[in-house]
């Protein structure tokens, strides 16, 4: 019987793992479970390989890659992988569409790749780090300035206000809780200075540094493609993989090619995110950018997620650029690629319209009164936590409270999140059956001669995507068209063609273009091939015919000679 997971609650990394052998032990036809790798301090990080098995081993089929939790405190993106995990092996077996894509394509599912962070974010007193829990770039931890912390015993590190004639921020006009920026030229008071929560080392009565946290590693930065220096891009680490976590991504993705596409599980903002991170549309190839925002269009549809570029309109500064997983699996591998920003505070308050990363920056006021109102509904101090006064040992009276950023705004509040997580398994659904897969067409022996055959194995791309996904897997390089293979038994020849042929790529039913186009497309039969070899072997022989493709499967059949009945 099927574990029932509460997809409210947030599973602690052994939880966790329970859960996932629960899975594995009650539909073991369908599910392989495996450690990939270590993360720092030792715990494993599980992938699942969710096919059926009866229909062909899961490095055999055209793959779907689904991650989550990469950033420690992201704990919502576990929660959509596991949600999935759920309804794919729940519904197999009574819903079409699920059941055609277990039984013809592979999902690998990896729930958590940050577990050492998550579990830092997951205990008692938690903190709330970015990622990894190994220091970086320093070993040192700060011996000056404000380490962020909880000091007021309340378990949640929230907002110190500090009153200040010269501080930038002053209550709401109409709710004097919220505090909204000064403007320019403005005086009169009362004004606040704004810092968070914690106690300050060697302060010198007049500045206050706020540290970064010791743990600076960024995972999703650690990635080959596009990989910088942590002058040029936070977290990146000493050199590309060199975390454990990210190494074990990269060599288990490399070894299983038949990843086509992927998606990546992160909080928050309510935002899809396409490629490219690292260039406009108009550098990237066409061809893809048209099958890009034909998915993305339909993960909209499905999701009422917006679907964005990240170059465009997802950078945290306008002179930045973000790598991370989307560059590395598209630029380098050519699998298509999306990241998921779930949940939007925003968006459940009723703000409309709102742009992900300027909306930090800047926004209007009103915006926060709704965001305040919003919060009223789920119970006192709780995303919004009224002020209290705090003795602060060096800044003196101070007022803690504010918006709780980690707990409700990172992720949502409980009886919110399965919601939120429940908008995706469709969309991934059709991703997964949209991806390529080999299909026999034909196979079939002629006899020619005494011991004379023609053998002739012809297959097709029965996908929506091409074999290879993507021009820009042609442009690395980094797949092969078809290879097809003849294995003879003992005592025959081959007389004509080789053993192992290379096919080329075929194409899937995609249109090329709309009906309507004024020059048709030539390319009318683009997703068969056939290849033909000649034999000596007695009749009553047995052939092995093979045809592989990285991306889209695997074929093997027996092929037993057999002469035509005589006629009459």
């Amino acid at each position: 019987m099927l574990p029932t997971p509460d997809f409210e609650q947030f599973y602690s990394h052994s939880a966790l793992t329970e859960l996932l052998q629960a899975y594995a032990t009650a539909r073991p036809e369908l599910v392989q479970k495996f450690s990939i790798g270590l993360s720092r301090e030792g715990r494993e990080i599980w992938v699942l390989a969710l096919t059926n098995q009866a229909t062909g081993a899961h490095p055999d089929k055209p793959a779907l890659w689904v991650d989550g939790n990469i950033h420690a405190a992201e704990l919502l993106a576990s929660t959509a992988c596991l949600n999935y995990l759920h309804q794919l092996l729940s519904r197999y077996g009574s819903d079409p569409a699920i059941t055609r894509l277990l039984d013809t394509r592979t999902v690998y599912l990896a729930p958590r790749l940050c577990p050492d962070g998550a579990e830092l974010a997951l205990a008692e007193r938690p903190r709330h780090i970015r990622s990894a829990t190994r220091p970086y770039p320093f070993e040192d931890a700060p011996l000056d300035g404000l380490t962020p912390e909880d000091i007021d015993g309340d378990g949640r590190i929230l907002t110190m206000r500090v009153p200040d004639p010269n501080g930038g921020w002053r209550p709401h006009p109409e709710d004097a809780r919220l505090l909204v920026p000064r403007q320019p030229g403005e005086f009169g008071g009362p004004y606040y200075r704004l810092m968070p929560e914690g106690l300050i080392q060697g302060f010198d009565g007049v500045q206050v540094k706020v540290n970064r946290d010791v743990e600076g590693l960024d995972l999703n930065r650690n990635f080959p493609a596009d990989w910088r220096q942590e002058v040029d891009q936070l977290g990146a680490g000493p050199y590309p993989t060199s975390e454990p976590e990210v190494r074990a991504v990269v060599d288990f993705v490399v070894r299983h090619p038949n990843i086509g596409a992927a998606i990546s599980y992160h909080t928050h903002s309510g935002v899809i995110l396409r490629p490219s991170g690292n260039r406009s549309d108009d550098d990237l190839i066409p061809e893809d950018l048209w099958q890009i925002k034909r998915f993305s269009e339909l993960a909209t549809q499905h999701t009422g997620y917006p679907s964005v570029s990240t170059w465009h309109e997802f950078r945290y500064h306008p002179k930045e650029t973000i790598t991370g997983t989307q560059q590395w699996f598209y630029d380098h591998l050519g699998a298509l690629f999306w990241v998921v920003e779930l949940w939007s505070p925003n968006r459940e308050a009723g703000i409309q319209g709102y742009k992900w990363i300027d909306w930090y920056r800047e926004h209007p006021a009103e915006d926060d009164l709704k965001l305040l109102r919003w919060s009223e509904t789920l119970g006192p101090d709780a995303a919004f936590v009224n002020w209290r006064p705090f003795q602060h040992p060096q800044l003196g009276a101070v007022e803690i409270g504010g918006w709780d950023l980690m707990n409700f705004w990172r992720n949502p509040p409980i009886g919110l999140r399965e919601k939120e997580v429940a908008r995706f398994p469709a969309w991934m659904n059709q991703l997964a059956l949209s991806l390529p897969r080999l299909e026999l067409l034909q196979a079939s022996a002629e006899a020619v001669g005494e011991d004379c055959w023609r053998v002739r194995l012809a297959v097709c791309n029965s996908g929506y995507l091409p074999s290879h996904v993507t021009e820009q897997a042609l442009a690395r390089e980094v797949v092969r068209g078809v290879v097809f293979e003849i294995d003879l038994p003992e005592g025959a020849e081959l007389m004509s063609g080789c053993a192992r042929v290379q096919g080329p790529q075929l194409a899937g039913h995609a249109p090329k273009t709309s009906a309507h186009h004024f020059v048709p497309s030539r390319e009318v039969t683009a997703d068969r091939a056939q290849v033909e070899w000649w034999v000596r072997a007695p009749a009553g022989a047995t052939l092995g015919l093979k045809a592989r493709h990285e991306r889209a499967g695997r074929i093997e059949l027996p092929l037993t000679l057999r002469a035509a009945a005589p006629q009459g």
